[in-house]
This record gives C-alpha cells, structure tokens and sequence, in this order.
C-alpha cells in the first residue's frame, strides 16, 4: 500500500512536469499569429490585381507628365529657334540696307564735293565733307564678312550728318549772298533776272510721302544747294552789269560831289552832275560795269569822253579824259581799261568826271559806289 500511494505520487508529479512544459498562453499566441499571417496572405492574394492597377495609374501620370514637359520643351526650342532665324534675318537685311546706303552716298558725296567746289569758285566757303570718313566707309563697304552692323550704321549716319551740313551751309550762305545783292541793287532801281526757287506746290490731295531715292532729303538738300548756287551765280552776273564798282584804280580823293556847287570858273552855283576823283594825268581808267563802248570822242565841256551802255539800261559816262582806250562797240568787262585820265574840256586840274546816266539824265554815281562797297565786303 505504500508502494501504490508512492506510485501514485510520481504519477502526480510526472502529470505536473508535462503541464508545465508548454504554457497555454504562449501556445494560444502563437496560433493567434499564425492565423493572422494567414489572413494577410489572402486579403494580399485578394487585392494584388487592385494594387497592380494602382501602381500601374501612377505610373501612367508620371510618364504623361514627362511627356507634356518633353512636348513643352520642344515648343521652346522651336520658338528659340524662329527667333534666331527672323533676328538673323534681321541682321542680313539690315545689312543689305546699310549696304545700299553706302553705295548712295558715295555717290552723293561725289556730288557734294562738286557743289563745294562750285561755291568755292564763287567765293563761298563751305564745309568740306572729311576724306577720312569717306575713305572708311569704302573701307567698310569692301570688307569680306558681314562688318558689324552698329560700327556701319553710326559711320553711315555721321557722313549723312556731315553731308547736309555741308550742303545746308552752302545753300544758306548762297542765299545770304543773293538776297543782300539783290537788296542793294533794288534800292538803286535794278532789277535781276534770277532762276526761280524750287516750285512751291499751291494745291491738290494730301497724301503720304513717298521715299524714293529721287525724293529723299540727301537729294532734296542737293538741289537745293544747287538752285541756290545758281541763283547766286546769276546774282554776281547782274552785279557785274550794274555800275557799282569804281571807275579807276587805287585810292584817290573824291575832289567834288554830285549837285549844286560853287563853280570853280564863275564862282557862282552851278549843278554838277556827276563825281570828280582826283588823279595825275595818265592814270587808268576802267569801265564800272560790263557792257559796250557806245560813245567814243569828245563833248562839249567834258572834253575826250567815252561812254559804256550796261544791260541793266543805264549809261556810265567816263570825261575830261588825256587818251582812249577803248573803242566804240567793244564789249568791256568789268574793270578793263578804257581810257586815261586828264584835263580836256572845261576843267581846272587832271581829274576823272564820273557820270551815271538813266534815260539820259543824270543820277547821283555815290549811291552806286557805296552799295559797290557794301556788297564787295558782304562777298569778301
């Protein structure tokens, strides 16, 4: 019997080992987790297809992104390209232009050089458009290459600039000239024949201007240049009819005035119709204007005489002369000798008697003299 209780009490505790051996919440945590990663698995196994496509969409987006940007940047290269293309294109035509100016004005600039040397034959002086500037742009126009266009464009407008101001200064200086001979000579009764200013236009429809080369301003300036040049050439070629210059040479006093005076013969007063200067004997003579010889020979009180007809109608009278010169009909310049000086006819002493005659009455020559004087110091 106490074999059997012993035997029952190892049973006891042998039943007490084995229960102790795996723990009954450990064991149902581990069930828990196994039962847990099954479930995952098959909820995964259930929605992979969903996940696919999501992850697929997204991809898509990314891709179309990509390519709007792609599709973008092409549009911008292609507008960086236009632009390069048209300021190209810009530039060769700018080029072209520049080009074609330069060829104009070195012809211009040709003419402009004329123009000077016509006003400086007349006694205008005038700007003379720079050599070097010229010399440059030929140096320019030549070159091989495109030459830069800014450096072109600033040597083109500074021989433009130059050009008109070399043909503005001889068309004001021209027209100076002509308006103060043609002042002077009014106020003595002369009137010249000049060429009419360019036509003033009186009427019509107002419509734009058109620029051609015939009527661009370089041109316009040089015909205006011209006309005024020619207007001041015909000018001078009046001055040289009227009797404004005087009629010996060098200095010698003025001995008697024109108008009443004491007569050196009678003592009384007497009308005196012209100018004495007093000069010895044999001293030139020269004709005040040009025309032709009308009279040579002698009258009564003046002694040897020789008269010159002028085109502008009047007379110059020439008197109490030693000898001739000229002849009658001769053409006579300007200060070509006519004669000499003396005492013939009703004088007391060598001297030049001076008349200036219209209609064949005499008029004051001192007037004459004195414009003469003021226009030959306007002309320097």
């Amino acid at each position: 019997m106490s074999q059997s209780a012993s035997f029952g009490a190892r049973d006891r505790r042998e039943q007490r080992s084995v229960r102790r051996g795996v723990h009954p919440g450990l064991f149902y945590g581990m069930f828990a987790l196994l039962l847990g990663a099954n479930a995952l698995t098959a909820t995964a196994l259930l929605m992979a297809p969903d996940i696919s496509r999501l992850m697929g969409g997204r991809n898509d987006m990314v891709v179309a992104a990509y390519e709007d940007r792609l599709a973008q940047m092409r549009v911008e290269i292609d507008r960086l390209h236009s632009r390069n293309y048209a300021q190209a294109g810009d530039i060769n035509l700018q080029l072209q232009e520049l080009s074609q100016q330069q060829e104009v004005l070195l012809e211009q600039h040709q003419l402009v050089r004329a123009l000077v040397d016509k006003a400086d034959k007349l006694g205008i002086a005038a700007l003379v458009p720079s050599a070097a500037i010229e010399g440059e742009l030929r140096a320019v126009s030549t070159a091989s290459g495109n030459p830069d266009v800014a450096a072109t464009a600033e040597t083109v407008a500074l021989m433009m600039a130059e050009t008109q101001q070399a043909m503005t200064g001889i068309a004001t200086e021209a027209e100076q000239r002509t308006e103060g001979i043609v002042s002077e000579l009014g106020k003595l009764g002369i009137r010249l024949d000049l060429p009419e200013q360019g036509l003033d236009g009186v009427g019509g429809p107002l419509l734009a201007a058109i620029d051609t080369a015939e009527g661009s301003p370089m041109i316009e300036d040089a015909n205006a240049a011209m006309d005024a040049l020619l207007r001041y050439k015909a000018a001078r070629d009046g001055l040289e009819l009227a009797p404004v210059h005087m009629p010996i040479s060098g200095n010698f006093r003025q001995s008697s005035g024109f108008g009443n005076r004491k007569d050196p013969f009678t003592g009384g007063r007497a009308f005196h119709s012209g100018l004495d200067f007093a000069a010895p004997s044999g001293t030139v003579v020269v004709s005040a204007a040009a025309g032709v010889v009308s009279f040579v020979g002698e009258r009564s009180g003046y002694g040897k005489v020789v008269e010159v007809r002028h085109d502008s109608g009047l007379v110059t009278r020439y008197a109490h002369l030693s000898a001739y010169i000229a002849r009658k009909g001769q053409a006579v310049g300007t200060g070509t000798p006519i004669a000499r000086v003396g005492s013939t006819g009703r004088s007391t002493g060598p001297h030049l008697h001076f008349e200036v005659r219209r209609a064949d009455q005499p008029l004051d020559p001192k007037p004459f003299i004195e414009a003469g004087r003021r226009i030959l110091a306007m002309l320097g």
